[in-house]
């Protein structure tokens, strides 16, 4: 097991399941029941909250409580700031209980207890009982009168243990207004429980009751989050907890079963710009330790790190868009986020089917540059390494600076960069100096006569082959936020080449056909013409790069064979298919349930360019589209690719490093005499060479910029091509 510290509250938790079924749902305590009430005025005595307390002295009102605008049954002057409800019910059998719902709708704070203990707590900060005049740290609209459900807590049964009591037991909730002088106020609360005997009632639930689904299993891993019943906000992190039941690839997983790849404490808040405004909400949380501070964890076997994301995908119905995405990276040899489906259960809640996967950052395991301290001002250190983005600021952004050049013509909009890791907080100045004149030196070269030039052109500056590759996947997705938003370069040490790297990718739940604007949906067309489909002058418009660097023959020639190489292997049409059938059938189960969870099979959700009815309806668009599009790029793609097709691909291990190189290849292992031919992109033979050893080496000084195949072959191996990007 992955340990990090078990708060001693939540022990309790590491085992979860309720293990009897849900007969049906009744309803214990209402909003109109009869409560005892205080306004306070000063302090009460700590005692008011338990089963012991005597009421003496406090009203008794049919609640709701407020101010009287037309939610309440009981009304409070308009100078409370606070109000304490208390209300006695009888549990007759508490083991034919096997759930509890509590529901909460207030405004703007709350505190909750049974029987002496806290069990939720939203906008009022601190721990412990608050002191009457406390004020709410949010404002938190009541939504029952809008017809909308109230926030929900789910106990199950185990976590139910020493909360309910056979007999008496005693509800209590205390709401505080966010403002003294506040012209709104609600205070409604109901418990309801789930019970495993058709005989036993209670109440009816009110009409608004959904009842909650409570997971048992699933093949997926499990992750269950806690946040001791406090809503998770936009910022800034909140602590909680996080435990992951995990059985292994292809094994089913039980609530029942121990958190057996990880358990500890985490911070967590919101994440997500636009996707922030939808129901389901993705989240970006930090492994801690017994400090509070960072601390470093591998999931799944993935590089050891502490900051780690849970992605919603609510708008993205296959729910696979991004972990296809950042899988094709990889097998293409540039980094992407690793990805794990799951299904989580936040504070007793299910919450559907998300991807638990890394947030990009300079790791070892992750993006691959050596780490930039804050007083590497000098020399080899100042040049990397450096991870910047052109995107939104709606979710915090900060623009460093402002490119020189406007955006991919016939826009005129700007383009803004920013520091994404190191934070632009944490850089020396002499370092952001550094890297903005990096950037606007390889923009102007772009710009220049000799953008082309293989000695001071563009390639000076910047990695051929991972623009390229990031073109590709961009343009076979048709990403409408392609290249102008969520768009990352990470820049190198000067000891590790020092040039400027495009990626690495993210966000992509809105390609693959999920666009209905600015022809996302289309199959047809390129994404690098964005301006030109959707003119705008502002900013968050495509940049110039690829377009410059499409100009130069050579570079449209390697991105011709790039993709005629990539379609003989994880592109090809049949590996892309088979991909995607592959994890919808992991998702058959776990589909249904999120989809329960939210159900929006059947309802367009912005910005979806295809409603399909059913879950493997999206599956089957997205898969009729991916092979309309890679017809269609086909058919249309950049550049000629000359001699591609004369090489095979085989299962032999060779290496070849360091590649790119600027002085001499290695070439490792090969079998004695075995013959190797150097190719240049028109398939000319410029030069051959006999292996008399496993490894060889040879002058990159025989190659000018561009792509080369290297063709090895021997008595017992097929033809093997190895491609060179110099």
């Amino acid at each position: 097991m992955k340990f990090i510290r078990v708060s001693i509250l939540f022990l309790c938790l590491l085992f979860t399941v309720a293990h009897s079924q849900v007969h049906h749902w009744e309803t214990i305590v209402k909003d109109n029941s009869s409560w005892y009430y205080q306004v306070p005025s000063a302090a009460s005595s700590p005692e008011w909250i338990t089963p012991s307390f005597t009421v003496n002295s406090w009203f008794q009102g049919t609640g709701g409580f407020g101010y009287g605008d037309g939610d309440d049954n009981t009304i409070l002057p308009n100078s409370a700031v606070s109000v304490y409800t208390r209300i006695e019910f009888n549990i007759t059998n508490i083991n034919q209980i096997v759930a509890m719902a509590l529901h909460f709708d207030y405004d703007d704070g709350f505190v909750a207890y049974l029987n002496g203990t806290e069990v939720a707590r939203n906008g009022l900060s601190g721990t412990g009982q608050p002191t009457y005049n406390q004020l709410a740290s949010i404002s938190h609209e009541a939504k029952l009168y809008q017809n909308q459900q109230p926030d929900q807590l789910i106990f199950n049964q185990n976590q139910l243990n020493g909360l309910l009591v056979n007999g008496t037991n005693v509800f209590c909730v205390e709401v505080h207004n966010q403002l003294a002088n506040s012209t709104d106020f609600t205070c409604r609360n109901f418990l309801s429980v789930g019970v495993n005997n058709p005989s036993i009632t209670y109440s009816p639930i009110p009409s608004w009751f959904t009842p909650p689904f409570i997971l048992t299993s699933s093949n997926l891993p499990i992750v269950v989050l806690d946040t001791y019943n406090v809503d998770i906000p936009d910022e800034p992190k909140i602590d909680g907890t996080m435990g992951i039941i995990f059985n292994g690839d292809n094994q089913m997983n039980y609530m029942s079963d121990p958190f057996n790849e990880f358990y500890g404490q985490i911070a967590i808040e919101k994440r997500g710009s636009s996707s922030n405004s939808f129901p389901m909400k993705s989240y970006g949380l930090e492994t801690r330790g017994p400090d509070s501070v960072n601390y470093n964890v591998s999931l799944f076997d993935w590089p050891s790190d502490n900051d780690w994301i849970l992605y919603a995908p609510y708008t993205d119905k296959s729910l696979i868009r991004n972990v296809l995405t950042y899988d094709l990276g990889r097998q293409m040899g540039q980094y992407a986020p690793r990805t794990k489906l799951c299904e989580v259960i936040l504070n007793g809640s299910y919450i559907g089917v998300y991807v638990l996967m890394e947030r990009i950052k300079i790791n070892p395991g992750r993006v691959n540059v050596d780490p930039l301290n804050y007083l590497d001002t000098l020399d080899n250190q100042l040049t990397g390494g450096y991870i910047i983005k052109v995107d939104k600021t709606t979710a915090g952004g900060v623009i460093a600076w402002t490119s020189p050049y406007t955006a991919q013509a016939p826009s005129t909009g700007p383009t803004y960069y920013q520091l994404h890791d190191p934070d632009i907080s944490e850089l020396h100045p002499l370092q952001l100096n550094y890297i903005h004149d990096y950037v606007d030196n390889w923009e102007t070269v772009l710009k220049s006569m000799n953008f082309a030039n293989p000695q001071i052109g563009f390639r000076a500056f910047s990695d051929e082959l991972s623009f390229i590759d990031y073109m590709l996947i961009n343009e076979l997705s048709k990403n409408v936020d392609g290249y102008r938003i969520s768009t990352f370069l990470h820049k190198k040490r000067y000891s590790e080449g020092g040039k400027l790297f495009a990626g690495p990718l993210w966000d992509f739940n809105l390609g693959w056909g999920n666009a209905n604007y600015c022809q996302g949906g289309q199959t047809s067309g390129w994404e690098i013409n964005f301006n030109s489909v959707c003119q705008g002058n502002g900013a968050n418009m495509n940049p110039f790069w690829l377009n410059r660097m499409l100009q130069d023959t050579v570079f449209a020639n390697n991105v011709n064979c790039r993709w005629k190489d990539l379609r003989t292997s994880i592109l090809n049409d049949s590996s892309l298919v088979h991909y995607i059938d592959s994890l919808a059938t992991i998702l058959t189960e776990p589909a249904v349930r999120n989809y329960n969870r939210w159900p929006i099979l059947g309802v367009y959700v912005w910005p979806n360019n295809y409603v399909g009815n059913t879950y493997q309806e999206e599956i089957n668009y997205m898969k009729n589209w991916i092979l309309a599009r890679t017809a269609w790029m086909d058919a249309n793609m950049f550049g000629t690719c000359y001699s591609l097709g004369i090489f095979e691909e085989t299962k032999q291990t060779l290496k070849l490093f360091p590649n790119p190189s600027s002085d001499i290849f290695y070439l490792e292992g090969l079998t004695n005499a075995a013959k190797i031919e150097i190719r240049n992109e028109m398939g000319q033979c410029i030069e051959t060479f006999t292996a008399n050893s496993e490894i060889i080496s040879f002058d990159a000084s025989l190659f000018s910029n561009g792509l080369y195949f290297v063709k090895v072959k021997d008595s017992t191996q097929d033809p093997i091509k190895l491609i060179i990007l110099h």
